[in-house]
């Protein structure tokens, strides 16, 4: 199904348009590795399509032994960045359960990303899954000049990711995610490391929607007139210059970047500027993604409120 056609219901898959990936995930789910092999080794070079085909198989192989078992079997590179991924996935999940073998598994999942980053050392892959894991030590290294908090944090290690890949999208994100206050961050260190990464994105990176996902991890629905802050001049700013800039370059993505569209698609509307949400939701296409909708209630109802604004179908129409 490509994206721009709408035919009646969300496609919550994360796999969205990569159709190769979705038919790999029905493999993993059937416990056979061949195919993600030949899947990520495709993505060799290629790092924002390597990043996250590996992310959607880790959530697809984390309940079962098929990376240990493609590992004892058939060793190498793509089998140590699945391993790593999927190592970290479970050590993150028994970090947020409080789980009693946390420690044990974070122990597993940094050998796991070592590991990785030896079978092939020019992959920023496994240093980003190891950045993942970042929130769960609360590494403290001094931030760099230009920030007003100067809040500390993993900056070594995010560092080295960016001497690999400058712009790589998912390492910004999960940099950011360190200073969230849910983490043990702040909303002022959170938005100062949001603007700073952003501003220093080119004008057509989707790193420049980074001020907005910070924008909504610190929505606070008891605030007076919270839903009115996109309405803002800097916020307005900010998702028309994204429109501007990113938007036209998706078309040349490998895959539809679902996530990115819905928070620039949910900016726009909250900014009451429809005709371009309604570009970004053209875009789009059925797929759809939790975030930013769950923030504000249920994704769903959400998404379709949104999509109604700018006078586009929605399920059941």
């Amino acid at each position: 199904m490509a994206a721009g056609l709408f035919e009646g219901q969300y496609v919550w898959h994360p796999a969205a348009d990569d159709r190769v990936l979705a038919s790999v995930c029905v493999d993993v789910r059937a416990g056979r590795y061949l195919s993600a092999r030949d899947a990520l080794t495709e993505t060799r070079g290629h790092f924002a399509l390597r990043a996250h085909r590996s992310l959607v198989l880790a959530s697809e192989a984390a309940d079962s032994d098929l990376v240990e078992r493609w590992l004892a079997e058939e060793p190498g590179p793509e089998a140590a960045l699945l391993w790593a991924r999927v190592a970290v996935l479970r050590a993150v999940r028994a970090a947020d359960a409080r789980d009693p073998r946390t420690e044990a598994l974070e122990r597993i999942a940094l050998a796991a990303c070592d590991r990785a980053a030896t079978a092939d050392p020019a992959d920023p892959t496994p240093w980003v899954a190891k950045l993942a894991m970042a929130r769960l030590h609360r590494l403290r290294d001094g931030a760099p000049r230009g920030l007003l908090t100067a809040p500390p944090g993993p900056w070594r290690l995010f560092a080295h990711i960016l001497s690999i890949d400058p712009w790589h999208r998912e390492a910004h994100h999960r940099f950011l995610a360190c200073f969230f206050t849910r983490y043990g961050g702040s909303v002022t260190a959170a938005w100062d490391v949001a603007a700073f990464l952003g501003q220093r994105a080119p004008a057509d990176s989707p790193l420049r929607l980074l001020p907005l996902v910070a924008l909504v991890e610190c929505y606070d629905p008891t605030q007076l007139l919270a839903d009115r802050v996109w309405e803002q001049p800097q916020w307005r700013t900010t998702a028309l210059a994204i429109h501007h800039h990113w938007l036209p370059t998706v078309t040349d993505y490998p895959f539809t970047p679902v996530l990115d569209l819905a928070y620039l698609a949910h900016a726009l509307v909250m900014a009451r500027h429809e005709e371009e949400a309604r570009a970004a939701f053209t875009a789009m296409g059925p797929y759809a993604s939790r975030m930013p909708w769950s923030v504000f209630g249920d994704p769903a109802e959400q998404l379709s409120r949104a999509r109604r604004a700018c006078g586009l179908l929605v399920p059941g129409a």
